[in-house]
C-alpha cells in the first residue's frame, strides 16, 4: 500500500476541515507532498493563511548549524507575517497567535531526541493551550521505523532545547504520536486534531514508504544520515569533528590527531551489528577543523534493522577519549541557549553518560543499563502509538 503523509491526505480531502478557519502554519523544507509540492504553496492556494512559523534552520532551511535564526519578516507573496521560533522566541507569543484559529504543524522528524523540531512542536502546543488556539498535526513516518528505541532517558534536570521531555535518544515515535504524549505529560487543555499518515507500519524505514526524501535540515542530507544521527549527534558535545563541512555529516567523524585505521580496527573488533567502519581522511570546509585534514572513520550501515547507533558512537568516543587523552576535549558552553552546563551533558540528558565514558566503562555495559528504562518507556507510551506493525 502506498504511504500517504498527513499532508497528502489533507490535500486529497480538499482541505475541507480548514475551510473558513484562519490558519497558522509551522513548516520546514521537508514539508512537501508526494509530488514534492511544498506545503507553504499548497496552503497559500487553498486556505486562509494568517501567520507563518519557522523552526530551527528556517522555513526554507536557509541557515546552517546552530546559528540563531533570522527574525520576523513578511511573506513576499501574501504579506503574511513570518515568525522565527529559533531566535528571541522559541515559543509563539499571544500576539503571534492573535489572528490564528488553528495552528497546522507539518514537520519531518528524524527519530532522535536532540532534533529540535519536536520541541518546537511541544512549545507550540503549550502556547496554543494558553491562547485557546486549536492545533492540527500532519503526521509523517519516522524515517528510522517505529520499533527500536535506544540510549538513555532524559533526566529532567537537564531539560533543554535538545530535550524537553523524558524520552530516549532514539524514541521510535512519530511527531503526532509525540504530540499526543506531550499533551498528556504536560496536561495541556488544547484542541488537538491529527491527520495520520496512511499505509505506513512501524517496521518500515523511510525507503520502504516510497516517499521522496527532502533534507529537513542542512546536515541531514540522506536517510543514511538519519540512521547514524541518534549516536552521531553526541559528537557535537566533543571537540571531534562530526563531519559538518563534508558531504556525509555524522557518518564521517574524527580529528587531526585521530589514527583512522586504529579506530576502525577497534570498532570492527567489537563486532557491533549492522555496520562496517572504514578508515578515512577528510577535510571539513567549515565548522570544527575547517581546512585541516582529519583522521577518522566513516560508518557504513549495512543492516539498518540490527544497527544501534548510540552504542556504536559511544564506543567510538570512549576509545578516542582513552587513546588520545591529551588531545580529546569536551566542547565548552554555550550550546542551544544553555550557558552553563556542558554541551555533552545537555545532549546526553544528564551527567552519567559522560562520567561513564571518562571512567572507561564498557559501552556494552552502558547499553545494558539503558535496557530496562527503555522497556518501561515503551510500555508507558504504548497507548500513544497509533501505527501497528
Amino acid at each position: 500500500m502506498k504511504t500517504m503523509t498527513g499532508l497528502d491526505r489533507l490535500v486529497a480531502s480538499g482541505f475541507e476541515t480548514l475551510k473558513g478557519r484562519r490558519v497558522g502554519l509551522l513548516v520546514h523544507p521537508a514539508s512537501v507532498d508526494a509530488s514534492l509540492r511544498h506545503g507553504l504553496d499548497l496552503f497559500r492556494d487553498h486556505t486562509q493563511v494568517t501567520a507563518l512559523f519557522g523552526p530551527q534552520h528556517g522555513i526554507l532551511g536557509q541557515t546552517q548549524d546552530n546559528m540563531i535564526e533570522w527574525e520576523g519578516y513578511r511573506d513576499a507573496r501574501t504579506g503574511v507575517p513570518v515568525f522565527s521560533l529559533y531566535g528571541e522566541h522559541r515559543k509563539p507569543t499571544a500576539d503571534m497567535l492573535k489572528d490564528v484559529d488553528v495552528l497546522v504543524i507539518d514537520l519531518q522528524d528524524v527519530g532522535a531526541r536532540y532534533y529540535t523540531f519536536v520541541w518546537t512542536m511541544l512549545l507550540c502546543l503549550e502556547a496554543c493551550s494558553e491562547a485557546g488556539v486549536a492545533v492540527m498535526v500532519l503526521d509523517r513516518p519516522n524515517p528510522l521505523g517505529g520499533v527500536v528505541t535506544e540510549g538513555n532517558i532524559l533526566d529532567t534536570d537537564y531539560r533543554s532545547f535538545v530535550g524537553l521531555a523524558p524520552i530516549p535518544m532514539r524514541h521510535g515515535m512519530t511527531c503526532a504520536e509525540l504530540a499526543r504524549l506531550f499533551v498528556h505529560w504536560r496536561e495541556l487543555d488544547v484542541d488537538l486534531e491529527i491527520i495520520w499518515a496512511e499505509g505506513w507500519s512501524r517496521g518500515q524505514d523511510f525507503e520502504a514508504t516510497g516517499l521522496p526524501w527532502v533534507l529537513p535540515s542542512p546536515n541531514m542530507p540522506t536517510t543514511d544520515t538519519a540512521f547514524v544521527y541518534p549516536g552521531g549527534c553526541l559528537l557535537e558535545g566533543t571537540m571531534l569533528s562530526e563531519g559538518r563541512g563534508t558531504t556525509r555529516p555524522f557518518e564521517l567523524f574524527g580529528a587531526p590527531y585521530v589514527d583512522g585505521p586504529r579506530l576502525a580496527e577497534y570498532l570492527s573488533g567489537l563486532n557491533l551489528p549492522g555496520a562496517v567502519f572504514r578508515p578515512v581522511d577528510f577535510q571539513p570546509t567549515f565548522h570544527k577543523f575547517a581546512g585541516e585534514v582529519c583522521g577518522g572513520v566513516q560508518v557504513h550501515v549495512t543492516d539498518r534493522s540490527s544497527f544501534r547507533s548510540v552504542v556504536t558512537y559511544t564506543a567510538a568516543i570512549s576509545f578516542i577519549h582513552k587513546m588520545w587523552p591529551d588531545d580529546f576535549a569536551w566542547k565548552e558552553p554555550p550550546y542551544e541557549y544553555e550557558e552553563i552546563k556542558l554541551p555533552i551533558d545537555i545532549l546526553a540528558g544528564g551527567e552519567s553518560w559522560r562520567r561513564d565514558v571518562q571512567s572507561g566503562r564498557d559501552p556494552l555495559d552502558m547499553q545494558d543499563d539503558w535496557h530496562s528504562k527503555l522497556m518501561n518507556f515503551n510500555i508507558l507510551t504504548e497507548g500513544f502509538r497509533h501505527y501497528g506493525g
